[in-house]
Protein backbone atom coordinates (compact mmCIF):
# COMPACT_ATOMS: atom_id res chain seq x y z
CA UNK A 1 0.00 0.00 0.00
CA UNK A 2 1.36 3.36 -1.02
CA UNK A 3 0.53 6.54 0.88
CA UNK A 4 3.37 8.65 -0.51
CA UNK A 5 2.73 12.40 -0.29
CA UNK A 6 -0.49 11.81 1.63
CA UNK A 7 -1.28 13.19 5.07
CA UNK A 8 -3.10 11.18 7.73
CA UNK A 9 -4.42 12.46 11.06
CA UNK A 10 -4.59 9.76 13.71
CA UNK A 11 -6.63 10.75 16.75
CA UNK A 12 -5.52 8.72 19.74
CA UNK A 13 -2.30 7.83 17.97
CA UNK A 14 -0.02 7.77 21.00
CA UNK A 15 -0.84 4.27 22.22
CA UNK A 16 -2.48 0.98 21.34
CA UNK A 17 -4.29 0.64 18.02
CA UNK A 18 -3.73 4.29 17.14
CA UNK A 19 0.00 4.00 17.69
CA UNK A 20 0.25 0.86 15.56
CA UNK A 21 -1.79 2.56 12.83
CA UNK A 22 0.38 5.69 12.84
CA UNK A 23 3.53 3.59 12.54
CA UNK A 24 2.09 1.43 9.76
CA UNK A 25 0.87 4.45 7.77
CA UNK A 26 4.23 6.17 8.11
CA UNK A 27 6.03 3.00 7.02
CA UNK A 28 3.94 3.13 3.84
CA UNK A 29 4.89 6.70 3.05
CA UNK A 30 2.23 8.82 4.77
CA UNK A 31 3.00 11.95 6.72
CA UNK A 32 1.25 11.34 10.02
CA UNK A 33 -0.24 13.80 12.48
CA UNK A 34 -0.59 12.16 15.88
CA UNK A 35 -3.30 13.95 17.83
CA UNK A 36 -3.36 12.77 21.42
CA UNK A 37 -3.72 14.16 24.91
CA UNK A 38 -0.71 12.04 25.98
CA UNK A 39 1.90 14.30 24.38
CA UNK A 40 4.96 12.49 25.77
CA UNK A 41 3.73 9.18 24.39
CA UNK A 42 2.89 10.83 21.06
CA UNK A 43 6.40 12.31 20.89
CA UNK A 44 7.82 8.83 21.45
CA UNK A 45 5.83 7.52 18.48
CA UNK A 46 7.13 10.38 16.33
CA UNK A 47 10.69 9.50 17.35
CA UNK A 48 10.11 5.85 16.47
CA UNK A 49 8.72 6.81 13.07
CA UNK A 50 11.63 9.17 12.42
CA UNK A 51 14.15 6.47 13.37
CA UNK A 52 12.57 4.26 10.70
CA UNK A 53 12.85 7.00 8.08
CA UNK A 54 9.25 8.20 8.23
CA UNK A 55 7.71 11.59 8.89
CA UNK A 56 5.30 12.49 11.68
CA UNK A 57 4.41 15.24 14.10
CA UNK A 58 2.67 15.13 17.48
CA UNK A 59 0.06 17.64 18.61
CA UNK A 60 -1.34 17.60 22.13
CA UNK A 61 -5.07 17.29 21.59
CA UNK A 62 -8.11 16.78 23.76
CA UNK A 63 -10.34 15.42 21.02
CA UNK A 64 -13.47 16.05 23.08
CA UNK A 65 -12.90 19.84 23.03
CA UNK A 66 -13.93 21.81 19.95
CA UNK A 67 -11.36 24.61 20.24
CA UNK A 68 -8.60 22.06 20.80
CA UNK A 69 -9.55 20.01 17.74
CA UNK A 70 -9.93 23.08 15.54
CA UNK A 71 -6.43 24.25 16.47
CA UNK A 72 -5.01 20.78 15.87
CA UNK A 73 -6.44 20.67 12.36
CA UNK A 74 -5.16 24.19 11.69
CA UNK A 75 -1.69 23.15 12.86
CA UNK A 76 -1.81 20.01 10.72
CA UNK A 77 -2.57 22.10 7.62
CA UNK A 78 0.16 24.58 8.51
CA UNK A 79 2.62 21.71 8.92
CA UNK A 80 1.82 19.53 5.91
CA UNK A 81 -0.52 21.60 3.75
CA UNK A 82 -3.32 19.03 3.45
CA UNK A 83 -5.29 16.22 5.07
CA UNK A 84 -6.25 13.15 3.05
CA UNK A 85 -7.07 10.57 5.73
CA UNK A 86 -8.49 10.52 9.25
CA UNK A 87 -8.39 7.72 11.79
CA UNK A 88 -10.48 8.17 14.92
CA UNK A 89 -9.05 5.78 17.48
CA UNK A 90 -9.22 7.78 20.71
CA UNK A 91 -11.17 6.07 23.47
CA UNK A 92 -11.56 5.22 27.13
CA UNK A 93 -13.04 2.19 28.86
CA UNK A 94 -15.50 2.87 31.67
CA UNK A 95 -17.63 0.57 33.76
CA UNK A 96 -21.10 0.81 35.28
CA UNK A 97 -24.78 0.18 34.74
CA UNK A 98 -27.28 2.97 34.13
CA UNK A 99 -27.95 2.84 37.86
CA UNK A 100 -24.32 3.01 39.00
CA UNK A 101 -22.88 5.32 36.30
CA UNK A 102 -23.11 8.90 37.48
CA UNK A 103 -23.89 11.68 35.04
CA UNK A 104 -20.35 13.04 34.93
CA UNK A 105 -18.91 9.64 33.98
CA UNK A 106 -21.64 9.14 31.38
CA UNK A 107 -20.91 12.52 29.80
CA UNK A 108 -17.15 11.98 29.92
CA UNK A 109 -17.43 8.58 28.24
CA UNK A 110 -19.61 9.84 25.41
CA UNK A 111 -17.51 12.98 24.98
CA UNK A 112 -14.25 11.07 24.61
CA UNK A 113 -15.53 8.06 22.67
CA UNK A 114 -18.23 9.60 20.47
CA UNK A 115 -18.13 13.39 20.46
CA UNK A 116 -14.43 13.22 19.59
CA UNK A 117 -15.29 11.38 16.36
CA UNK A 118 -17.79 14.08 15.47
CA UNK A 119 -15.37 16.91 16.26
CA UNK A 120 -12.37 15.46 14.44
CA UNK A 121 -14.56 14.69 11.44
CA UNK A 122 -16.28 18.09 11.60
CA UNK A 123 -12.96 19.89 11.19
CA UNK A 124 -11.14 17.38 8.97
CA UNK A 125 -13.83 16.58 6.40
CA UNK A 126 -13.76 20.03 4.74
CA UNK A 127 -9.97 19.70 4.40
CA UNK A 128 -10.32 16.22 2.87
CA UNK A 129 -12.97 17.53 0.46
CA UNK A 130 -10.52 20.24 -0.59
CA UNK A 131 -8.08 17.51 -1.69
CA UNK A 132 -10.72 15.87 -3.86
CA UNK A 133 -11.62 13.14 -1.40
CA UNK A 134 -9.98 10.56 0.81
CA UNK A 135 -10.96 8.10 3.52
CA UNK A 136 -11.89 7.93 7.19
CA UNK A 137 -11.82 4.96 9.55
CA UNK A 138 -13.54 5.13 12.92
CA UNK A 139 -12.59 2.60 15.59
CA UNK A 140 -15.59 1.37 17.57
CA UNK A 141 -15.86 -1.95 19.44
CA UNK A 142 -17.73 -5.21 19.30
CA UNK A 143 -19.44 -3.92 22.46
CA UNK A 144 -21.25 -1.39 20.29
CA UNK A 145 -22.58 -4.17 18.08
CA UNK A 146 -23.20 -7.05 20.46
CA UNK A 147 -23.07 -6.20 24.16
CA UNK A 148 -21.65 -9.44 25.49
CA UNK A 149 -20.31 -7.85 28.66
CA UNK A 150 -22.29 -6.51 31.59
CA UNK A 151 -21.54 -3.28 33.43
CA UNK A 152 -20.44 -1.24 30.38
CA UNK A 153 -23.59 0.81 29.69
CA UNK A 154 -21.90 4.11 28.79
CA UNK A 155 -19.03 2.48 26.89
CA UNK A 156 -21.28 0.24 24.79
CA UNK A 157 -23.59 3.16 24.05
CA UNK A 158 -20.70 5.37 22.95
CA UNK A 159 -19.35 2.71 20.60
CA UNK A 160 -22.79 1.99 19.13
CA UNK A 161 -22.95 5.70 18.42
CA UNK A 162 -19.65 5.53 16.54
CA UNK A 163 -21.08 2.75 14.34
CA UNK A 164 -24.21 4.77 13.53
CA UNK A 165 -22.22 7.95 12.93
CA UNK A 166 -19.88 6.12 10.57
CA UNK A 167 -22.78 4.90 8.48
CA UNK A 168 -24.30 8.37 8.31
CA UNK A 169 -20.97 9.89 7.35
CA UNK A 170 -20.49 7.33 4.58
CA UNK A 171 -23.79 8.33 2.99
CA UNK A 172 -23.36 12.06 3.48
CA UNK A 173 -19.87 12.23 2.05
CA UNK A 174 -19.88 9.64 -0.73
CA UNK A 175 -20.60 12.49 -3.20
CA UNK A 176 -17.46 14.17 -1.84
CA UNK A 177 -15.45 11.06 -2.70
CA UNK A 178 -14.77 10.34 0.97
CA UNK A 179 -15.11 6.72 2.03
CA UNK A 180 -16.01 6.13 5.68
CA UNK A 181 -15.74 2.76 7.38
CA UNK A 182 -15.86 1.47 10.93
CA UNK A 183 -13.69 -1.22 12.55
CA UNK A 184 -14.94 -3.18 15.54
CA UNK A 185 -12.08 -4.82 17.43
CA UNK A 186 -12.56 -7.53 19.98
CA UNK A 187 -10.16 -7.64 22.91
CA UNK A 188 -6.81 -6.22 21.84
CA UNK A 189 -3.66 -6.12 23.95
CA UNK A 190 -3.38 -2.38 24.48
CA UNK A 191 -2.65 -0.22 27.53
CA UNK A 192 -6.40 0.40 27.72
CA UNK A 193 -7.14 -3.33 27.88
CA UNK A 194 -4.43 -3.89 30.46
CA UNK A 195 -5.78 -1.08 32.62
CA UNK A 196 -9.20 -2.69 32.50
CA UNK A 197 -7.76 -6.13 33.23
CA UNK A 198 -5.95 -4.77 36.28
CA UNK A 199 -9.30 -4.11 37.97
CA UNK A 200 -10.10 -7.82 37.77
CA UNK A 201 -6.63 -9.21 38.46
CA UNK A 202 -6.02 -11.46 41.45
CA UNK A 203 -2.68 -10.80 43.14
CA UNK A 204 -1.82 -8.40 40.34
CA UNK A 205 -1.77 -11.09 37.63
CA UNK A 206 -3.02 -8.97 34.73
CA UNK A 207 -1.76 -11.41 32.12
CA UNK A 208 -3.92 -14.18 33.56
CA UNK A 209 -7.00 -11.98 33.09
CA UNK A 210 -6.01 -11.16 29.51
CA UNK A 211 -5.41 -14.82 28.76
CA UNK A 212 -8.83 -15.69 30.15
CA UNK A 213 -10.44 -13.03 27.98
CA UNK A 214 -8.57 -14.45 25.01
CA UNK A 215 -10.23 -17.82 25.61
CA UNK A 216 -13.62 -16.26 24.84
CA UNK A 217 -12.44 -15.62 21.28
CA UNK A 218 -12.67 -18.66 18.98
CA UNK A 219 -9.16 -17.88 17.73
CA UNK A 220 -8.02 -18.52 21.30
CA UNK A 221 -6.29 -15.25 22.17
CA UNK A 222 -6.69 -11.50 22.27
CA UNK A 223 -5.59 -9.48 19.25
CA UNK A 224 -2.47 -7.40 18.78
CA UNK A 225 -2.64 -3.69 17.89
CA UNK A 226 -0.89 -4.15 14.54
CA UNK A 227 -3.49 -6.71 13.47
CA UNK A 228 -6.14 -4.01 13.74
CA UNK A 229 -3.81 -1.42 12.22
CA UNK A 230 -3.45 -3.60 9.13
CA UNK A 231 -7.23 -3.59 8.67
CA UNK A 232 -7.42 0.17 9.16
CA UNK A 233 -4.60 0.76 6.69
CA UNK A 234 -6.31 -1.45 4.13
CA UNK A 235 -9.58 0.46 4.49
CA UNK A 236 -7.79 3.77 3.97
CA UNK A 237 -5.94 2.50 0.92
CA UNK A 238 -6.95 2.37 -2.73
CA UNK A 239 -7.19 -1.41 -2.33
CA UNK A 240 -10.51 -0.71 -0.57
CA UNK A 241 -11.74 1.76 -3.20
CA UNK A 242 -15.21 0.13 -3.38
CA UNK A 243 -15.64 -0.19 0.39
CA UNK A 244 -17.62 2.44 2.26
CA UNK A 245 -20.26 2.33 4.96
CA UNK A 246 -18.89 -0.99 6.15
CA UNK A 247 -18.82 -2.16 9.76
CA UNK A 248 -16.00 -4.66 9.91
CA UNK A 249 -15.35 -6.87 12.91
CA UNK A 250 -11.76 -7.77 13.69
CA UNK A 251 -12.49 -9.80 16.76
CA UNK A 252 -11.02 -13.28 16.46
CA UNK A 253 -14.52 -14.67 15.80
CA UNK A 254 -16.00 -13.36 19.07
CA UNK A 255 -19.24 -11.93 17.69
CA UNK A 256 -19.80 -14.99 15.49
CA UNK A 257 -19.60 -17.12 18.62
CA UNK A 258 -22.11 -14.92 20.42
CA UNK A 259 -24.74 -14.66 17.67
Amino acid sequence: MNFDNKVAVVSGGANGIGRATAIRLASNGAKVVIADIAKDDADAVVASIADAGGEATAIKTDSSKSDNVRQTVTTAIETYGAIHYLVNSVGIQTYGTVATTDEDLWDHTLNVNLKSVYLMSHYCVPKIIKQGGGAIVNVASVQGYNSSQQNVAAYATSKAGVIALSRSMSLDHAPDKIRVNCVLPGSVDTPLLRAGASTFAVDGDVQAVIDSWGEFHPIGRVGQPDEIAQMITFLLSDAASFVTGATITADGGLTTKLI
